[in-house]
């Protein structure tokens, strides 16, 4: 049976690579290529200072100072700090298309995504692509915790055995699918496309 719901993932889903963003960041800042990818992966402090920022706990500019001091740059590299980080992400344009096809044939769309704040987002958009959405910041609850997916389902009036979510980690799938949902891991858009139409029994490609 096809589903009726699609629920996606926000940054390297809808966008371009989050970790090539990442990347490029850290060789302008004269880091190690891949050191913020493994400092959120697997350092306990650079991880809070993520979690805390993703449930609003932090705000950008304090989060900015002290992720810079984490990382060892000299304290003037810290206002803006986000925006280099995220300076290399653009969006994919036929992942948004796709979502945008899906609500107009009648699939209920959202969007569950950690956030980094509000400026990450084209918000006068959200209307166009999606019927609810859930921004972890607002919410005070962030992936992989299981609420923030049945909140998700909530907000576009489904229950999660009719969703399909899309992320690009996989560790974001698990509590998904544990409450029913169908998953897709997200690598290109193409692949993608083609699963969810598939699941949802839509015709989504251009």
């Amino acid at each position: 049976m096809a589903r009726r719901g699609l629920l996606v993932d926000f940054g390297g889903v809808l966008t371009t690579d989050i970790f090539e963003s990442f990347q490029a960041f850290c060789e302008a800042e004269g880091l190690v290529p891949d050191r913020v990818r493994t400092t959120f992966r697997s350092d306990d402090e650079g991880r809070q200072l993520l979690f805390d920022l993703e449930l609003g706990k932090l705000s950008e500019a304090e989060f900015e100072k002290r992720f810079a001091r984490h990382l060892g740059l000299a304290v003037e590299r810290a206002p803006g700090l986000i925006d280099r980080l995220f300076g290399g992400m653009r969006p994919d344009r036929d992942m948004e298309m796709a979502v945008v096809m899906a609500k107009r044939q009648g699939i209920r769309t959202g969007l569950i995504s950690n956030s980094w704040g509000s400026g990450r987002y084209e918000l006068d958009r959200f209307p166009e692509l999606f019927d609810g959405w859930v921004i972890s910041g607002e919410e005070g609850i962030r992936k992989p915790d299981p609420a923030i997916y049945a909140l998700g389902a909530e907000r576009i009036g489904l229950p999660p055995e009719e969703i399909v979510f899309v992320d690009d980690l996989r560790g974001n799938l698990k509590p998904a699918r544990e409450m029913g949902m169908a998953t897709v891991h997200h690598v290109r858009a193409e692949e993608t496309i083609r699963q969810l139409e598939e699941l949802l029994d839509v015709k989504l490609g251009r």
